[in-house]
């Protein structure tokens, strides 16, 4: 089974260059530009990782963060 990613950044430039990244490292990458879609993701796709910037348009990632990990 392939490992899956998830790449929350609303930067498209850094969004692509981990999405590149993962993908030659053998991931499956979904990716989202802010918070609430990649939460919205990650509770479907349940992903391996998850890189998430810390700055996004609608909440902290680091906000974002503590949610799914109380989830768990």
């Amino acid at each position: 089974m392939k490992k899956t990613a998830l790449v929350v950044d609303d930067n498209k430039n850094n969004l692509m260059l981990a999405k590149d990244l993962l993908e030659v490292a053998g991931y499956e990458v979904f990716e989202a530009g802010d918070a609430a879609t990649g939460i919205s993701i990650a509770r479907k796709e349940i992903p391996d990782i998850i890189i998430m910037d810390v700055r996004l348009p609608d909440m902290r990632g680091t906000v974002a963060a503590k949610i799914l990990r109380e989830e768990k």
